[in-house]
């Protein structure tokens, strides 16, 4: 199996223009999208902020590189203890995601990433995308807060 050619600029302005357009539709019609953001100009990022449940707010990180959009979006600190439960925990959940998976990031913390191969990105992959690492982190969010930081919730 062989590794996919880069993608042209015009194959990546074209899939920047479908994110742009998703995202400012999303921005409009869908009461959980608070904020999009793009970062600087020579960089095709997006940071999408969600309304949560669970958790107050989550960020999704949307990056176009030369063969993959790569997303993710920060959980939560390193856990402060029961850090064998903490992670069994993370893996156990990891096995019911399509699409992404929890990793460990800088300074130990808590992030939940995946990748789209480039050609794949089309508004319904985006929604999947979105929707999913939402509901992902809104279910993983308060049972890892409460074995990783126990102490801090008595009773």
């Amino acid at each position: 199996m062989g590794t996919a050619a880069p993608a042209s600029d015009e194959e990546l302005d074209r899939i920047e223009a479908t994110i742009d357009a998703y995202l400012a539709r999303e921005l409009d019609e869908n009461p959980l999208i608070l904020a999009v953001d793009r970062s600087e100009p020579s960089i095709r990022r997006w940071f999408v902020r969600l309304q949560g449940e669970e958790k107050q707010t989550t960020t999704i990180w949307l990056t176009i590189a030369q063969r993959t959009l790569r997303y993710e979006t920060f959980v939560m600190p390193a856990p402060e203890e029961n850090h064998a439960a903490f992670y069994e925990h993370l893996l156990r959940r990891n096995d019911g995601f399509n699409g992404a998976a929890f990793s460990i990031g800088d300074e130990d913390a808590i992030f939940l990433k995946g990748r789209l191969p480039i050609e794949a990105v089309t508004e319904d992959e985006l929604d999947r995308i979105i929707g999913s690492l939402w509901t992902y982190v809104e279910r993983s969010f308060k049972p890892a807060l409460r074995i990783g930081f126990a102490s801090r919730f008595p009773g």
